[in-house]
């Protein structure tokens, strides 16, 4: 119920407002978000590099109701990735870009418009020697999401999909991108969706979550799985002996600033790790998720209200 809360608050401007207004919002935010500026962002891939991670970063930025925003979140995307090239980091750290924030759900013109800003991006990555792979969002956005994908992968084949085991459809949609040389990225999901798409229950989700790892793991793809539950790792990582994979023919991937001690422990045991890094200054979202995924992140927050 609290998780079901969070995630509407998410999408609330009242409540926006109400968060963000409070000064010690801010201390708390710094757990879950590398900072508001590219060089914070730099200076994350630096020292997770430093503790043999990889990274992924995201530009924070959602639901874009205006063309000039969406080209100035593509804007920023390019600089970025030249960034990244110039301070000899593209080996190290791609990006993740949400297409809602491109553009996507403006009336008429939304999906071509993010098309061509994200081709502009991948145009960019491509340049500085990385990938870009792009954000799942709520269930209505996903059909729109894997056609960008598939016209995308036409030029830019490396492009990474998310796929989000809480939907009742992504176990076809793992089979469907099981293909070789098809980076998928699998998670549990973060938004609040309808029982007729979604599995209702946490038992369900992680049972699916297995089933889809299993998927991608028998396929001829890469897959990337996103989770900080040990259960779903280790499940995931006898999938990937049930398949002969070796460490670095998929990876795992985590959020920055959760469960730092499993992500390092993972890099020493040989396995690749990627951290997904958010920066930039409309954290807001993307901070009510990380909230509503775990009660131990609200009671952080409470506690950080409170003075303790």
């Amino acid at each position: 119920m609290l998780s079901s809360f969070l995630l509407k608050a998410s999408r609330s401007p009242r409540v926006r407002s109400a968060i963000v207004g409070i000064p010690v919002t801010r201390r708390v935010v710094d757990r879950f978000v590398a900072g508001e500026s590219i060089e914070s962002a730099i200076r994350a891939v630096r020292a997770l590099r430093a503790d043999g991670l990889s990274v992924t970063l995201d530009h924070l930025g959602e639901d874009t109701r205006d063309a000039a925003q969406a080209t100035a979140i593509r804007d920023a995307y390019i600089e970025l990735l030249t960034v990244l090239h110039r301070n000899g980091l593209a080996d190290c750290a791609e990006v993740s870009v949400k297409l809602s924030a491109l553009g996507q759900a403006l009336p008429d013109v939304g999906e071509k418009l993010a098309l061509e800003n994200a081709r502009a991006i991948c145009e960019a990555a491509a340049a500085a020697g990385t990938t870009v792979t792009l954000d799942m969002e709520d269930h209505t956005t996903i059909d729109s999401t894997l056609h960008i994908l598939r016209e995308l992968r036409q030029d830019f084949p490396w492009v990474g999909a998310v796929l989000q085991s809480m939907l009742l459809r992504t176990p076809q949609d793992a089979r469907d991108l099981a293909y070789p040389g098809s980076r998928v990225r699998l998670v549990k999901g973060a938004y609040a969706e309808p029982p007729q798409v979604a599995h209702a229950r946490k038992a369900e989700v992680d049972a699916a979550y297995l089933k889809c790892a299993e998927i991608l793991m028998s396929g001829g793809g890469y897959p990337m799985i996103a989770s900080h539950d040990s259960r779903m790792i280790a499940g995931a990582t006898w999938a990937a002996r049930d398949a002969r994979r070796e460490p670095g023919e998929y990876e795992f991937q985590m959020l920055y600033g959760i469960r730092t001690d499993l992500q390092r422990e993972l890099a020493r045991q040989g396995e690749r790790v990627r951290v997904y890094v958010p920066f930039g200054t409309d954290w807001y979202g993307y901070f009510m998720r990380r909230l509503a995924e775990r009660p131990a992140n609200v009671a952080f927050f409470l506690r950080a209200l409170l003075g303790r």
